[in-house]
């Protein structure tokens, strides 16, 4: 059986839903025991349908290949949150352009707090990610990079195989915070990436705290 909370969001749904399964069946028997026990039973069997089927579902193909970029052109995907404006990744970015024509696309996942999450309140999170992202872009169309950016889904995965989907890279990037202070290489995302997509993928490490000083 796969587990169903691989993230932190996974994790605040299930407690959510546990609650609500176990204060339906508290409310059915003080009503009625037999009320209580029909409630249970009827919901026990709907989690073990639930699961059953999510667990019989087959899942995404472990490579997915993005379709060819046009010929006269090389396309580099950078996938980066708080680290998007460090000047690491501006570099290794510069470095793999090379002297070669170059289109960039900057997504930058727009991570909500829990809180956000279940109340459907995106706004905040899409707008602190949209201010990151516009200094970014600025900085790499400033080294002569042409460049667009864009708000992803807030998991990381996802937000990459959107673009992938419709932006067709030759090449992706992933820039993270250093290992301890990464949320990202917690969660395994840089991994989960080259598992995922048949691209090349280059990891940037981004110290902002260096960067500061």
């Amino acid at each position: 059986m796969k587990n169903p909370v691989r993230t932190e969001q996974d994790a605040f749904r299930f407690l959510l839903y546990a609650l609500v399964y176990f204060a339906l069946i508290v409310v059915g028997y003080f009503i009625n025991h037999w009320l209580g026990l029909g409630v249970f039973v009827v919901l026990s069997l709907a989690v073990l349908w639930r699961l059953t089927v999510r667990n019989d579902t087959p899942g995404a193909p472990t490579r997915q290949t993005p379709a060819p970029s046009p010929p006269d052109e090389h396309r580099i995907l950078v996938v980066a949150n708080e680290t998007v404006g460090g000047a690491e990744l501006l570099g290794e970015v510069r470095e793999r352009a090379g002297e070669r024509r170059v289109r960039v696309l900057v997504v930058s996942p727009a991570l909500n707090s829990p809180l956000g999450h279940w109340t459907g309140d995106e706004s905040q999170a899409r707008a602190t990610a949209q201010e990151r992202l516009d200094q970014s872009i600025a900085g790499f169309r400033a080294a002569g990079l042409e460049t667009q950016g864009e708000i992803g889904d807030g998991d990381p995965i996802q937000a990459i195989e959107d673009a992938v989907r419709t932006f067709q890279p030759d090449e992706l990037v992933v820039s993270t915070h250093p290992e301890g202070r990464s949320h990202w290489l917690e969660r395994g995302v840089v991994d989960k990436a080259r598992e995922r997509f048949a691209l090349p993928v280059t990891h940037v490490i981004v110290d902002l705290d260096a960067d500061r000083h």
